[in-house]
């Protein structure tokens, strides 16, 4: 008699196998973390996005002589407050959309911007992006983002919180415009 040999696996071998890979599977997602990951892009593209409005007010301001949210270079305040900018956020005195400020940027206006940009950060379902300037001479003006990640929160929290670490020009009325209305809320302010 000879002995048949059975090439294969049992289904107790296949089962460990399966089980060890479960666990493999989420140790990894545990490090890996993806809705961390996810929140981590989403702030960095309102992180480029604010950058780019910014270039975009600071060559509007160059070209003209005055800001987007002001009527023209005769206007002394040069204030905006914490203004969400929206698709309708208009300059004083002007009827929006005509005078809003995405609309003097864009195509329509200047063409700082592309209408596609001015789009998508208008939209509703977008990580807001909030204009400040107090006004002062030489006062810088800030495009602020609720951070959605843990490690922009932690960078955000820092700068608004450690004494000195936060420029004097970037409070309002309601003190460092930095801190959310929210617990542990915290805006990433550019520049």
């Amino acid at each position: 008699m000879s002995a048949k040999l059975h090439k294969g696996f049992t289904l107790i071998e296949l089962l460990i196998v399966i089980a060890v890979l479960g666990i493999l599977a989420v140790a990894v997602l545990s490090a890996i973390n993806p809705i961390e990951q996810i929140n981590r892009s989403k702030d960095t593209g309102s992180r480029s996005d604010a950058e780019q409005l910014i270039s975009a007010i600071d060559r509007y301001y160059a070209t003209g002589g005055f800001y987007p949210w002001q009527v023209g270079a005769d206007e002394v305040d040069t204030s905006v407050a914490w203004t969400e900018v929206t698709a309708t956020t208009p300059t004083d005195g002007t009827a929006a959309p005509a005078g809003a400020i995405l609309t003097k940027l864009s195509q329509a206006g200047t063409g700082e911007l592309k209408t596609s940009f001015t789009n998508r950060i208008s939209a509703t379902t977008y990580n807001g992006l909030f204009i400040f300037n107090d006004g002062d001479p030489g006062s810088s003006t800030y495009v602020c983002f609720l951070t959605k990640s843990a490690s922009f929160k932690a960078e955000a929290k820092t700068r608004c919180t450690t004494v000195g670490a936060l420029p004097s020009d970037l409070e309002d009325a309601r003190g460092n415009v930095c801190v959310g209305t929210a617990a542990d809320t915290y805006y990433s302010c550019l520049p």
